[in-house]
């Protein structure tokens, strides 16, 4: 598979900022948005617009941002096509508001969660995580958001729980990509409890400072920093505890080339990409691939006495 850098990409497969949020009002009508306004909700639901009262956290890094151009442009997102530039140029079809986010299965508190409720439920915070692709491209991305653990503490996990499952919008009407059959729909991703808990483990509604754009995801994802990029879900709209290991969407479409952790290992290459180097948007030279993406003194012992290239 040929992997373009965002300057490879024709301007013509990038959709402008201002046209795409012309768009999007369209796509959504202008009674929506009449609504919204009159609950103060409106300014929220679009893209480029800063989110209020984030707070610095200490989980910054010392290395370049990756342009929130790239950012925005380049993505991974299959729901809206399989071309890096199809996210950008085709999600102004996803309405993000009304949204909820249900909670359900092995909890003693199940519950429904509408997305501005879920902004408020715990304080926003900026975190700078590195972000690595299985295709062997990386960026390093601001992400505004609050640690996953805040909803399960919540949540209240019965005793058998193990493990959460996080499934994503399924609505062709809104996201095109999902009439193709590239992956059996909805998208659906999974951790380990404890993975889930940790610290690292982010719930990001924004980036850059502002709301989360649809290309990236909105209005609500996961990001999972020492794992590949597509283990972090995007536009959930179910998180379940369960007993079980979930089927997640690229283990049913390739159980030989995804495993279930996902862990980014440089010694352990996919059938397609080598994982030893990867090659950071926006550099030309490539760099060596940090085990566990480079957050290893922080999670490896999660993985204490496992075989990872077994359990990959």
């Amino acid at each position: 598979m040929l992997i373009r850098s965002p300057t490879d990409i024709p301007p013509s497969e990038i959709t402008p900022p201002e046209i795409y949020r012309e768009r999007r009002r369209f796509m959504q009508g202008m009674g929506v948005l009449v609504a919204g306004a009159a609950l103060g909700a409106a300014p929220e639901a679009e893209a480029g617009v800063k989110l209020a009262g984030v707070r610095p956290s200490a989980y910054r890094l010392d290395e370049a941002k990756t342009p929130y151009k790239d950012v925005t442009t380049y993505n991974n997102f299959y729901e809206f096509g399989t071309g890096k530039g199809d996210p950008a140029q085709n999600a102004g079809s996803l309405i993000t508001r009304p949204w909820t986010v249900a909670i359900e299965g092995e909890v003693g508190n199940p519950k429904t969660y509408d997305i501005d409720a879920l902004l408020k439920l715990a304080p926003l915070e900026e975190r700078v995580y590195r972000m690595r692709c299985v295709e062997g491209w990386s960026m390093v991305i601001p992400w505004v958001g609050f640690p996953l653990r805040e909803i399960i503490r919540r949540a209240a996990p019965t005793g058998n729980a193990k493990y959460v499952e996080f499934v994503t919008l399924n609505d062709p009407r809104q996201m095109p990509g999902q009439r193709s059959r590239v992956l059996d729909w909805p998208y659906v991703e999974g951790l380990r409890l404890d993975e889930a808990m940790h610290p690292l483990t982010l719930l990001a509604v924004g980036l850059y400072g502002e709301v989360l754009p649809n290309q990236n995801g909105a209005p609500v994802r996961l990001v999972v920093p020492w794992k590949y990029g597509f283990k972090s879900a995007k536009s959930i709209v179910k998180i379940r505890f369960v007993e079980k290991p979930p089927l997640t969407a690229w283990m049913r479409a390739a159980p030989r080339e995804y495993g279930f952790y996902s862990n980014v290992n440089p010694r352990v290459d996919h059938s397609r990409w080598s994982q030893a180097k990867e090659r950071r948007i926006g550099e030309f030279r490539k760099r060596d691939t940090l085990m566990f993406n480079g957050y290893g003194d922080q999670v490896a012992s999660l993985y204490r006495g496992m075989d990872l290239k077994k359990f990959f």
